[in-house]
């Protein structure tokens, strides 16, 4: 199950009672092949260096519509195809900005079985392999 960080409870927190407006604008999907502290949003991401790892979109359209206290991805997330080992990833994370290490990590989600990524293959998350809970 994916974990919200401290970052993103505080953003809803402060939306709820009407402290801040919270617009996350496009969201991205992020690999990890370590994770500190899930709760500070602190991991070691794929490195992007000859490696053809980016962050990859999540479009509205990429998760079904949300119902009892959870929303589904709807579609396949697809990284490309590696042309340099990424290592073992074991964590998916969910941030603000398309940059490597840029922006705020709003949720992390250890993966089940971690996977060693190597040259050639391609990372790809199944439909309905995501799900946030709010419950």
């Amino acid at each position: 199950m994916a974990a919200a960080t401290n970052t993103l409870e505080l953003k809803i927190l402060d939306h709820l009672v009407g402290n801040a407006t919270f617009t996350p604008g496009t969201l991205y999907l992020a690999l990890a092949t370590a994770v500190s502290d899930i709760e500070a949003g602190t991991f070691t991401e794929v490195t992007d260096s000859g490696t053809a790892y980016v962050r990859q979109s999540l479009a509205a359209s990429n998760w079904a519509t949300a119902a009892s206290g959870s929303v589904t991805t709807s579609a396949n997330i697809q990284f490309p195809t590696a042309t340099a080992d990424y290592g073992t990833v074991t964590h998916i994370v969910i941030a603000d900005d398309s940059a490597q290490g840029g922006g705020d990590a709003l949720v992390i989600q250890a993966l089940t079985s971690p996977k060693t990524v190597e040259n050639g293959d391609t990372f790809v998350v199944n439909t309905g392999n995501l799900t946030i809970n709010l419950t």
